[in-house]
């Protein structure tokens, strides 16, 4: 998994988490359910999610690729949110297109923008856990630190749903580590990679961005996109087109497997 560098936003994200980590010497532990849910219910809203008032499941240490939607499924997954001008539009997109996704949120984001967040759950979307600061160093920082970063991620992403869970842990750039896998896993939420990096970050043109996506995606279903970081009318553009193509070329969208 290649390492996302360049990005001047995220030093802007990780001086906002600052405060963050200065209160969290001690990570509030959080009894929370991160039981599966249903695709087909996902439209339901929150319902349909995992609540903040019931015992965490142990899920998979291993990372997920796969769909639950079997060999023609595929996962879009949509990272670095919520952001107010982007995440609004990929939500339209994905509406107008009857797909549910997977969004990985960075916990400042979703505390400052708890709306969304929230619109996010509304319309039938997954939630994972993207760390409070989106350290794409985090496999060689201490366990504490990785601690920190994941629970209270998951605490901020939780608090702004109004008590929906990640169930996903994707770690910045790929940064793993058997303890970060573990420790998220413990909580319920399955580490998740991808398959497709349609580097959309780097703002290649739609164009490029689609002809990513439908060069590599007979090689894995789980696509990389992003709604925050910068200017993401590219990725909004890519959307609208590659979305359409995928169902035309018969596959199905769910969600990573659990």
């Amino acid at each position: 998994m290649a390492r996302h560098g360049g990005r001047g936003w995220y030093g802007r994200v990780i001086a906002a988490a600052v405060g963050v980590t200065a209160m969290a010497a001690v990570t509030s532990v959080w009894t929370a359910q991160a039981g599966p849910v249903d695709a087909g219910q996902a439209g339901a809203g929150a319902s349909a999610h995992p609540s903040a008032g019931s015992v965490p499941s142990r899920v998979s240490v291993d990372i997920a690729h796969a769909s639950d939607h079997g060999a023609r499924g595929v996962n879009i997954t949509i990272d670095d949110g919520p952001d107010p001008d982007w995440t609004p539009q990929v939500l339209e997109v994905l509406r107008e297109n009857g797909v549910k996704a997977t969004f990985c949120m960075v916990g400042t984001q979703a505390q400052a923008h708890p709306d969304l967040v929230k619109a996010v759950v509304a319309d039938g979307h997954r939630l994972c856990d993207h760390t409070v600061s989106h350290d794409t160093t985090m496999d060689t920082k201490p366990d504490s630190y990785q601690s920190q970063q994941i629970l209270d991620a998951e605490r901020m992403i939780t608090e702004a749903s109004g008590g929906v869970r990640p169930v996903y842990y994707r770690a910045p750039g790929g940064a793993f580590t058997p303890y970060s896998r573990d420790l998220a896993a413990s909580r319920g939420m399955r580490p998740l990679g991808w398959n497709v990096d349609t580097k959309d970050f780097e703002r290649p043109g739609a164009a490029a961005i689609v002809a990513t996506v439908k060069s590599e995606v007979s090689g894995g279903p789980t696509i990389l996109f992003h709604d925050a970081g910068g200017d993401r009318s590219q990725t909004v553009a890519a959307l609208r087109e590659i979305l359409p193509w995928l169902r035309q070329q018969g596959y199905s969208f769910g969600f990573p497997v659990r």
